[in-house]
């Protein structure tokens, strides 16, 4: 643990972000997955967790947590599948 007044904000300041990242990132996967498996399954509400996986996507890539071609890659493979 440091000792410096400064370096001990900036561990909590770290632990705070990497915290809302994990959560934040964690949430996109899972969006993906959903959409993912809905398409394969044709269900019904896939349209909408499409939408829900894209914009949870674009959050990520905008915050800096994924790359924008990552997302954009990711988000032209869901939108193929849906076709």
């Amino acid at each position: 643990m440091p000792n410096i007044k400064g370096a001990i904000k900036r561990v909590k300041q770290s632990a705070a972000a990497n915290e809302q990242n994990s959560t934040t990132k964690h949430a996109m996967r899972t969006a993906v997955r959903k959409a993912e498996v809905a398409l394969d399954a044709k269900a019904e509400d896939a349209t909408i967790l499409l939408k829900d996986a894209i914009k949870k996507m674009d959050t990520a890539a905008r915050k800096g947590l994924i790359h924008k071609n990552t997302a954009a890659r990711q988000k032209a493979r869901l939108t193929k599948k849906a076709l």
